[in-house]
């Protein structure tokens, strides 16, 4: 059987389930589990796809993404681990960018007590965060307004974000897999594109629950990226193969989420 036919076969199983083992795949498909491994990355390029811990899924779509008020009361734990790995490459006196997110949320509160820093973002509540919490320089992109995800996205942001060099930036999302970021909104490329291009280190941050979700705007591709910040729960598949892209992985440790005073109460349901 050559790979295309193995490949459909793999499509075909999961069309029937929402997950199938590697060890199956082996039996029924008659091949070593390298070659399955092998199968299951060619569909991830093609985001069909998503490695689980043992086996493999069909990528979750993204059709719109919550507010940030809900946002910032999912896999708290998570994020915070990841923020505080992150914080940890900032270093006095950088020009540092913060990608809109409640991720880069926990990096803003990791890095606020840091000298000489000049920090840039599109997201208001980093913005207010910074204002209250730190003294380093700080600027907001200004532009279009994205009510729910209370930041600035579109061409007259990405204009303004391209004026800076940065040491150091932080690009978030809310569905990526091996092939890079995706979006349900077309205006948040030019961003992102606009300060990748300018900095030295570009780090992507996320938690592992965003992984083998896919919207329907490509973003970014995960080459433009010289490290990944996520936590350990990601498959080591994906670990390993983003490593074997030529970028950095930190796995962060993610442990009970803490209660933040100065964070917003969401009394809402959450779905």
């Amino acid at each position: 059987m050559i790979p295309a036919e193995r490949q459909h076969f793999i499509l075909s199983c999961l069309a029937e389930r929402d997950v199938v083992s590697i060890a199956e795949l082996t039996e029924r498909l008659g091949v070593s589990h390298m070659t399955v491994r092998r199968d299951i990355q060619s569909l991830e390029r093609t985001g069909r796809v998503t490695s689980v811990s043992g086996g493999v899924r069909l990528s979750q779509r993204l059709e719109t993404e919550l507010p940030h008020l809900q946002k910032s009361g999912i896999n708290t734990g998570e994020k915070q681990a990841v923020g505080r790995a992150a914080a940890a490459l900032v270093k006095d006196g950088m020009v540092v960018y913060l990608d809109a997110g409640t991720t880069t949320l926990e990096i803003a509160r990791g890095i606020a007590d840091r000298e000489g820093l000049t920090v840039v973002t599109n997201d208001f509540v980093v913005c207010a965060y910074l204002s209250q919490h730190s003294r380093c320089t700080l600027y907001h992109s200004g532009g279009l307004v994205e009510r729910d995800n209370q930041s600035c996205i579109g061409e007259a942001a990405s204009e303004t974000l391209a004026r800076f060099n940065y040491d150091i930036a932080f690009i978030s999302t809310s569905s990526w897999t091996i092939t890079g970021l995706s979006s349900p909104s077309e205006a948040k490329r030019p961003v992102k594109k606009a300060v990748v291009g300018r900095a030295r280190r570009s780090v992507f941050v996320s938690d592992s629950s965003k992984y083998g979700v896919i919207a329907a705007i490509n973003i970014l591709p995960m080459e433009v990226f010289d490290t990944v910040v996520t936590d350990r729960l990601i498959d080591p598949g994906v670990a390993e193969a983003i490593r074997n892209m030529g970028l950095d992985v930190i796995l962060a440790d993610a442990p009970q989420a803490v209660p933040r005073m100065d964070a917003p109460v969401n009394k809402g349901k959450v779905t």
